[in-house]
């Protein structure tokens, strides 16, 4: 067999390899699109898995094709077909089949394999009809010594259910290839964004509780709007700055706004083929090689191209669906970093908001949790530009001149407050601030309570009487309102939350939920239930660090205490840790509420009733 020349990160997990299956039992190995998972994979079989029995399931028949390719030159592969019959590995060591076919076979092959490989793996629900049934089998009757490898560039599933959480699958995130490493490597190109922000793309009247704007709603805001033909104009700047050729991938929530789009591309005499599920695989891979030719200059798409689908030819991505959902942002955006010949970046047109939403995709932070509520703080569709840190020097800017064609220019930058510089694409200076007016709007960010907390606890709690806070504590919690209850519950996370420091997202969320299960445990006894909310807001601990209007004295000055005991005794590292926890325990239980009939996962009520 010829042996292949491993990137270093790939190479760094095979040395690794043996010492993540002594601490892990089930683990997903975290890689952006394009960086090599599936090379990996069939490194990782050759390696430590010859001759033994290994499974490798996805979730989309083109993927499973994909990975049947590639992993057929290194081993012996057999791709399940529906109405498979012969008995699990006969002639062959590597099954490859998606989670719902042939089931009696695939169970009987988990009892035998060694390892089970799930590509995607964002996409399994512990709590599904697809999954659910492997990791049980895995669990109650894999092998002793086998290991479930799940490979994804986004692990995370946001989902209200906590027994579908991620983590109930995988007990750990192993960090698998750094983005910027890859773009310094040649691995993987930079990606350069043009964001722009619809002023006329209505979203502030859409129903989001299902968790993402639908698309039934979507698309007629979006074809009543500008933004197709902002997209179009922008692309035609943009289009002649790429080398060598442009060659670009339009994503769009539904077919009606995907053929309107599709139209404005051919009146700008540019070639292009529309992409969407119900296009027949051959036809649907007879326009992605024409694509990937170069032949077809723009390949417009409905949710078919977002996952599985790879031309690294391909320049610019031009996203055109606003969503709440920031995997969808980035497994979209990811199929235009690979990189190939004379190809040094890749232009993100995204018209869409979701840059100013999520931020750029080198840089989004996944978790293993979320709750019912926690895409609700992406209706600001400029949350990531009000997290950033306030600078008295920079600031992002969008830009308000009115264009000869009718349009503005709405272009999103960053810019020095003091300089005299326009916009850096049309030069003009009619600009607002947008940090000016998101702290107008947000009464605080992340970061501006945070600074409060660490400064604010300390001065107060030197001079206080702690004697006379310290006996009212029963009295703060039963006489307590909504508001308070909420700030109370933070500080007494605080005070529970473990301070260990974790070394992964996985450990993270261990010493986080056993934190939370703790105050859920304090609550049920103490019978003070909190009702949910709709969302966690930061200003109610503002108000209790402020002594404000919404949370009194009794309650402000006794979750002080709670917090400023442990200022004492406890090392700046380990107060760090327990605040980032707490917050996330505070949000929970705002979102989720907490009462007597509780039945988490992790916390069962009837345990402590």
């Amino acid at each position: 067999m010829t042996s292949i020349k491993l990137r270093r990160w790939q190479q760094e997990i095979i040395d690794e390899f043996p010492s993540i299956l002594n601490l892990h039992r089930r683990f997903i190995v975290k890689a952006p699109t394009g960086a090599g998972k599936t090379v990996l994979a069939s490194e990782i079989i050759k390696q430590f898995y010859e001759g033994e029995k290994v499974i490798v399931l996805c979730h989309r028949l083109v993927l499973l094709e994909q990975l049947e390719r590639a992993l057929a030159k290194e081993h012996r592969v057999k791709k399940l077909e529906l109405n498979h019959s012969d008995p699990a590995f006969a002639n062959y060591d590597v099954l490859l089949s998606t989670s719902t076919r042939a089931r009696d076979i695939l169970d009987e092959a988990v009892e035998q394999a060694k390892l089970i490989i799930i590509d995607e793996a964002h996409r399994v629900s512990p709590n599904g009809t697809g999954y659910k049934r492997i990791l049980e089998c895995f669990s109650e009757k894999g092998r002793d010594d086998a290991h479930l490898l799940g490979l994804t560039a986004s692990p995370e599933r946001r989902t209200a259910d906590q027994r579908d959480q991620l983590s109930l699958a995988f007990d750990a995130i192993i960090d698998g290839a750094d983005m910027d490493k890859l773009f310094d490597e040649g691995i993987l190109v930079r990606p350069r964004y043009r964001p722009h922000f619809i002023h006329d793309l209505e979203l502030n009247t859409i129903d989001i509780s299902s968790g993402d704007f639908p698309v039934a709603k979507l698309a007629p805001a979006i074809i009543k709007s500008s933004m197709i033909s902002h997209a179009c104009s922008i692309y035609l700047e943009e289009r002649e700055q790429v080398k060598p050729a442009p060659i670009s991938a339009w994503f769009c929530p539904d077919v009606t706004v995907a053929e309107t789009t599709v139209e404005a591309i051919e009146e700008l005499g540019i070639s292009v083929c529309l992409i969407t599920a119900t296009t027949p695989i051959k036809e649907r891979m007879q326009m992605l090689s024409s694509h990937a030719e170069g032949k077809v200059e723009a390949v417009v798409s409905v949710g078919v191209l977002a996952e599985g689908w790879d031309n690294p030819h391909c320049n610019i991505i031009v996203h055109m669906r606003p969503t709440l959902s920031k995997v969808l942002w980035g497994q979209s955006v990811g199929r235009g970093l690979r990189a190939a010949e004379h190809k040094d970046s890749c232009v993100v047109i995204d018209v869409s908001s979701n840059w100013s939403t999520f931020g750029p995709v080198e840089k989004l932070q996944w978790s293993l949790w979320s709750h019912r509520g926690s895409y609700l703080r992406f209706k600001n569709r400029f949350e990531w530009i009000a997290q950033q840190p306030i600078d008295e020097q920079t600031s992002y800017y969008l830009c308000d001149n009115k264009l000869e064609s009718g349009l503005r220019c709405s272009h999103i930058y960053l810019k020095d407050k003091f300089s005299d510089s326009g916009c850096p694409v049309c030069g003009s200076y009619s600009a607002i601030d947008i940090h000016k007016e998101q702290r107008m709007e947000d009464s605080v960010n992340d970061i501006g309570l945070h600074r409060l907390f660490f400064e604010r606890i300390p001065a107060v709690f030197d001079e206080m009487n702690k004697d006379i806070w310290r006996t009212l504590g029963r009295t703060a919690w039963t006489g307590a309102e909504k508001d308070e209850l909420i700030f109370l519950a933070f500080c007494k996370a605080f005070e529970l939350v473990s301070g260990q420091p974790s070394s992964s997202d996985s450990e993270f969320w261990a010493h986080t939920l056993q934190g939370e299960a703790a105050i859920r445990h304090y609550l049920v006894k103490e019978k003070i239930q909190i009702v949910k909310s709709d969302e966690f807001q930061h200003a109610i601990l503002v108000d209790g660090l402020m002594h404000g209007r919404r949370v009194r004295a009794l309650q402000s000055n006794h979750g002080i205490l709670l917090c400023g005991e442990l200022f004492e005794e406890t090392s700046e590292e380990e107060l760090e840790r327990k605040y980032q926890r707490a917050l996330q325990i505070v949000e929970r239980l705002t979102v989720m509420g907490c009462s007597a009939q509780d039945n988490l996962p992790y916390f069962k009520a009837k345990d402590v009733v």
